[in-house]
């Protein structure tokens, strides 16, 4: 039997899905918009990818509004309700899983 690593399965998962998907979610759709030097279809579709698998739609379009306006992330964070800090605790997987992903796409942080 073979056995895949966490890894090694988003990553297939990521090449079957960029090969089909034709329309940008709303997390690559801010990246592209933001004005950080770093940004690129690259990263910014990783960024998206690991989105897809990792969050929610909910979730990914308050994501999108980071790069807007990163005070928002700063609000969400600090929000001390029950679903803000599972929300927080997801946006920080995402962000982590998104940096071992993309950093080799040049990725801007989300």
């Amino acid at each position: 039997m073979i056995r895949l690593s966490l890894q090694q399965c988003l990553a297939l998962l990521f090449l079957a899905a960029g090969a089909t998907t034709a329309t940008a979610g709303p997390i690559e759709q801010a990246c592209l918009r933001s004005d950080r030097q770093a940004v690129s279809l690259a990263a910014c579709s990783c960024i998206q990818g690991v989105a897809d698998f990792t969050l929610e739609a909910r979730d990914q379009r308050k994501v999108a509004g980071f790069f807007k306006d990163p005070e928002r992330a700063e609000k969400a964070r600090a929000a001390d309700g029950k679903s803000d800090e599972a929300f927080w605790d997801r946006y920080e997987s995402f962000g982590s899983q998104a940096e071992v992903y993309c950093s080799g796409a040049n990725a801007p942080p989300p």
